[in-house]
This record gives structure tokens, sequence and C-alpha cells, in this order.
């Protein structure tokens, strides 16, 4: 499986056979200058954990761009439809649900947080639960993408459902969990191979760094991955 950053919850995973882009936040993101157009190439399909605009921003240039199908809940994939993406290329769910994309699934699973939108007038568009993405492979690689989270006790069941062994993990504070408790979190509930920390230094009222997550993993045995910002890796 190879993963790649593009700063803050972007992520772009290829393995299975396809081309996935996670929360693509590739437009207006101050962790990312190399625009949406390198990332979209070759995408299969986009997936998105909840509306917020630090999650979404992109998503329907790359759609519309790549043809890619759109893996979201239904009022995500709604909403975007009402922008432009084709409802023929729209592969809704909810949380509890799976739906087969391919040469993976995802299943959707609850995340301690909210969703929604900046709308013109001011207010907010509701866009759906916020959720974390559960993705099993053909070859039988597992990868759990948290999204926006705080820790739930009911991660243990998402273990004992899915056994997910790369764990892509929010660990900035104030909006999600922070590194301490998202460490928590990973050595209570899971038993991950490799952990990736995200949704930090984005911007500077969450933690500039993935500091407290890497010394609270210390001595588990999990591999922290902390790839650069558009660095490629395999895990």
């Amino acid at each position: 499986m190879k993963l790649t950053w593009y700063g803050h919850s972007a992520f772009r995973i290829e393995a299975g056979g396809a081309n996935i882009l996670i929360d693509p936040y590739l437009i207006g993101n101050p962790s990312w200058q190399g625009g949406w157009e390198g990332p979209a190439e070759g995408v299969t399909h986009v997936l998105l954990t909840h509306g917020h605009d630090d999650h979404i921003s992109g998503a329907v240039e790359v759609l519309k761009k790549s043809g890619a199908v759109l893996v979201a809940n239904f009022e995500i994939c709604m909403f975007l439809v009402g922008k432009g993406v084709s409802d023929k290329k729209i592969n809704p769910g909810n949380i509890g649900g799976t739906v087969d994309c391919g040469g993976f699934t995802t299943t959707f699973v609850q995340a301690l947080h909210s969703s929604s939108t900046q709308s013109g007038g001011g207010g907010n568009t509701y866009l759906g639960n916020p959720g974390g993405l559960v993705l099993h492979f053909s070859d039988g690689e597992t990868l759990y993408h948290m999204g926006d989270t705080d820790i739930f006790s009911d991660m243990a069941l998402i273990h004992e459902l899915h056994e997910p062994t790369v764990g892509i993990v929010p660990v900035g504070d104030r909006f999600t969990m922070g590194g301490a408790v998202a460490a928590l979190a990973c050595r209570r509930f899971f038993k991950f191979e490799t952990v990736v920390p995200c949704h930090f230094g984005t911007f500077p009222i969450i933690d500039q760094n993935a500091d407290k997550f890497v010394a609270g993993m210390e001595g588990s045995g999990v591999k922290v991955a902390l790839p650069k910002i558009g660095e490629t890796i395999t895990v």
C-alpha cells in the first residue's frame, strides 16, 4: 500500500488496483501549495469523512477532472451533485454501512465531531453525520482513516469487527483529540502495524507537530510513519 500525505487529513492511497483520495483539502490548504491537478491524476475514488471545508475543498474539482467515484454519506453526495458532480458517479452510505468500491470496500464508522459547510448568506449547510472510514482491500490489507474525532470506547468494536493494520489518526487537538489521547486510543483499542498522524500544523491554533503522539506511542511496538507533505511512502 502506497500512501501520500498532502497535509491536514488529505491522503492518496494506492492499493487494490485503486487510486483513492481521502478528504482532498487541496484548495486553500496552507500546508499544500501544489495544486489539485497533480493529486487528481489517475484517481479512481474520492472518499470524504465529513463536510467541513478543510476536508472537502478540492473534491468537486478532482471529481470533475478525474471522473472518479465519490464515496461519502448521502448528504455530502447530494450536496456535491448540486455543485456539478455527476449523480452517476456517487456511492453513498452512512454509519454502519459497507459499500463495494471494486478492488476494496468502504465501511462507514462513527466519529465524534460535526459536519457542515459555510453557505451563502453566512449560514451553515448540514452535511450529515461525521464518520471514519475503514477500507478493506482485496489483498487483505485494512486501513482505518479516523476522520476528525475524539477517543471513544466503541473504537474497541471497530477493531473487533475490522482489525485494521494501518491507522490514520488526527492528533492536532482543539478540533480533534490531541496527541496524547490519540496515542491512548491507538494503544488501548487497536493492534495497528503502522499509524500515520495527521490534522496538525495546518493552522496556528492547532498543534504544530505530532510530538505528543510520537511520545505517547513509544514502546508500543507500532511503527509511527511521519511522511513529509507530498511524500509517498509504503506502509
